[in-house]
């Protein structure tokens, strides 16, 4: 997300507060000592330990300004809790072909495809958004293929 529109579940917001709080205390200690121990080796231009350390380190600053941009310029939305039809933060159950999937419709700052989490962004989340129970959708795949999906259960 380029332009900096992030939108989030409350479940999404408390998770990088999380994740941000555990990197900029316990993390930045760890990685802080590493590179203490690694200093105490000697010459640093052929250390690896050092090198590694400073690596990590560096990834780990770069993550922590990424959620701190993240929680500065997202909408957390809230979910209504008495709707027919398919919002983020929506789990919605559907079937496709024979085959049924379960997905949980959130922002794209905290999309996990492998968690079953699909962005509002993405083709299947942006087709399911407004639906309810018993429709039947259509979108095409990243292959081009075109998926119908039948939405079989609705949770909030």
């Amino acid at each position: 997300m380029a332009d900096g529109n992030f939108i989030l579940t409350q479940e999404g917001k408390d998770k990088l507060e999380e994740e941000l709080h555990f990197l900029e205390t316990e993390k930045r200690a760890e990685i802080g000592e590493r590179i203490k121990v690694a200093r105490e080796f000697g010459d640093i231009s052929e250390n690896s330990e050092y090198d590694d350390a400073k690596n990590e380190q560096g990834m780990m600053e770069a993550r922590i300004a990424e959620i701190s941009r993240i929680l500065s310029e997202a909408t957390v939305v809230n979910t209504p809790k008495r709707s027919n039809s398919v919002h983020i933060g929506s789990t919605v159950t559907v079937d496709m072909g024979g085959r049924e999937r379960v997905f949980t419709i959130v922002g794209g700052a905290e999309s996990d495809a492998a968690a079953g989490k699909i962005s509002n962004e993405s083709p299947v989340g942006s087709v399911l958004l407004g639906h309810k129970k018993g429709d039947v959708v259509e979108t095409t795949g990243p292959t081009g293929r075109k998926i119908t999906m039948t939405i079989l259960k609705l949770e909030h």
